[in-house]
């Protein structure tokens, strides 16, 4: 238990970190159009976590219980992994709002070869890892849904202005690429 304790408190403050740091500034964006996106995805996080937290159940666990948190934990920590080395591979274009920057540039390689939305990529991986961890189906639910619909829509507006702003070429790339998962969505 202690174990999902410290992954909660990671992914936290990974994100308040992000917030506070990555925000595009009012000099550095030329483009934004966040269409409250960003708003929308934190508040069903929010929500999916409440929720799935009430929902859960932590009293009554066998080994079947223990080997799914298992998976969960470990979900979890390649999400986390997976969502700092995209962030980390975009640089200065990333920002938690949809916005291009001045530094901003396609980036086609490194993770960004195979999908075009990786630090999505490692959200879901979280998403899905926390809520096994919850033992319980409806926590599953209450956790997925809202937010993977977040994730989905944060993609579209994202896609929206990517194509606005790279025109051919990131049409080009999206032909070669796929959004979330390699070689299939």
């Amino acid at each position: 238990m202690s174990l999902l304790m410290y992954l909660s408190f990671a992914f936290a403050l990974s994100e308040f970190m992000l917030m506070l740091f990555k925000h595009s500034g009012t000099k550095t964006a030329k483009t934004r159009r966040d269409q409250g996106s960003m708003i929308f995805i934190w508040t069903m996080i929010t929500l999916g976590f409440t929720g799935g937290f009430i929902l859960a159940k932590y009293n009554s666990w066998n080994i079947v219980n223990y080997i799914i948190t298992g998976i969960g934990s470990i979900l979890i920590l390649a999400g986390i992994i997976i969502r700092w080395l995209a962030i980390i591979q975009l640089g200065k274009s990333f920002t938690v709002d949809v916005a291009i920057t001045e530094a901003a540039r396609l980036k086609k390689d490194g993770l960004y070869r195979k999908i075009r939305h990786p630090s999505y990529l490692g959200l879901v991986l979280i998403i899905i890892g926390f809520s096994l961890t919850m033992n319980s189906f409806y926590s599953v639910i209450v956790f997925i849904l809202p937010v993977g619909f977040a994730i989905i829509y944060r993609i579209k507006v994202e896609e929206s202005v990517l194509l606005i702003e790279f025109g051919d070429d990131y049409s080009e790339y999206a032909a070669k690429t796929k959004k979330l998962i390699p070689g299939i969505f």
